[in-house]
């Protein structure tokens, strides 16, 4: 048999397992309990926090009322799978003309052959084109009774005003890391595998809010596990190219000491290891990030994502910053970020980064030093000017 990837075996099947938008399945459930389901919905979230399959649970709900017949248990398998005739998923990536849209509204006069209601689950549907959108608002301002609709973005804003407006809108939000963490957990669990606190964490939060993306990381990781080898962030560091995370610390130790050399020594390490300079700039722009907050913030805030083992590591770097120090460090990450890409020699600007993050302390003292002296002092640093001849 085929292998069947983490993202698709561990799909929410009901409201009960819907991990991070427990807030939208107790709302649809209770719609459906108390016969107050409206004929069009619009699913707004970012990419794997669970839009589609929200869809389809809400459309297995909507059309098998009575779980217990041995009918309603083939109608939910086949709509859980993509399969059933009554629920239509569609494409609008791939079908997004206005003859797509003219074929689904013809066909939706018909009556539902199984289910309760015939409902057309359209992902992306910002994609249709503006024709194709027209077509579907002739449909939804007086829908059959028996038609529903669930149409699912990433880009509410290229929705159409009218189209939005006739249907109840549900924003998912973006799944918290620990959410995920605990997810993952279970995942593990039931594949019989074990794996450190750390490196559940980590493959938790880079999935940056997004359950399908962690799962598919930890899917890479378990193609990558050999015979007898743990599954700790070590394995996940060398599959994906990440820094380490002590020689980062090292790094970033680098800039608080005020040493360039070390600096340079540091983040050659890293590139030598084969971590694209771009991977690498996005690591340290999250690490400094880390390091503000908790600056700001305090160790015990609940704004970064750290195990408790980290937290202390984190907080005795971060007492080696000044706060300011830290957001400019991140802005200057980021603009040599965008610049690389036309750099002519990348690895230069990348190293010349490098110093200037380590001389931050000492340029910041020296600007705090020439702005309080006196006005006759900071003139006469500037050089005293030409006498006229």
């Amino acid at each position: 048999m085929s292998y069947t990837v983490l993202a698709r075996r561990y799909r929410s099947q009901s409201f009960d397992e819907v991990v991070g938008q427990e807030h939208i399945a107790r709302t649809l459930r209770n719609a459906i309990e108390l016969d107050r389901t409206a004929h069009a919905y619009l699913f707004v979230g970012t990419r794997g926090v669970g839009k589609t399959s929200m869809a389809r649970i809400f459309a297995r709900a909507l059309n098998t009322r009575d779980s217990d017949t041995d009918g309603d248990e083939a109608i939910a398998r086949a709509i859980m799978a993509g399969e059933d005739v009554d629920v239509i998923e569609i494409d609008a990536a791939s079908n997004r003309g206005v003859d797509d849209a003219r074929e689904m509204i013809a066909n939706a006069t018909y009556r539902p052959m199984l289910g309760a209601y015939k409902i057309y689950i359209i992902d992306e549907v910002h994609m249709l084109t503006r024709e194709a959108f027209n077509t579907l608002l002739k449909t939804m301002e007086e829908p059959p009774e028996h038609v529903k609709f669930i149409l699912c973005t990433t880009e509410a804003n290229k929705v159409p005003a009218t189209i939005q407006s006739r249907c109840q809108r549900f924003d998912f939000r973006t799944i918290n890391t620990d959410a995920i963490a605990a997810h993952l957990a279970s995942v593990l669990k039931n594949e019989g595998l074990t794996a450190t606190g750390e490196l559940i964490h980590a493959v938790a939060r880079l999935g940056r809010g997004s359950m399908r993306d962690a799962l598919s990381i930890l899917d890479r990781l378990l193609a990558a596990l050999e015979p007898e080898q743990t599954l700790d962030v070590d394995l996940l560091e060398r599959l994906l190219g990440l820094p380490e995370t002590q020689v980062m610390n090292g790094l970033i130790g680098a800039f608080a000491g005020s040493d360039p050399a070390a600096a340079l020594a540091g983040s050659d390490e890293l590139l030598r290891r084969g971590i694209a300079i771009d991977q690498l700039l996005i690591s340290l722009a999250d690490a400094l990030r880390d390091l503000m907050v908790v600056s700001v913030c305090g160790p015990g805030t609940g704004l970064v994502d750290v195990t408790e083992s980290g937290r202390q590591e984190m907080a005795e770097l971060a007492a080696r910053f000044d706060a300011a120090a830290l957001v400019h460090m991140i802005a200057l990450v980021e603009s040599v970020g965008l610049s690389m890409k036309n750099a002519i020699s990348p690895r230069a600007i990348f190293d010349a980064l490098m110093v200037r993050l380590a001389m931050t302390e000492k340029l910041a003292d020296a600007a705090a030093l020439l702005q309080s002296a006196p006005a006759s002092a900071r003139t006469a640093s500037r050089g005293s000017p030409a006498k006229k001849a």
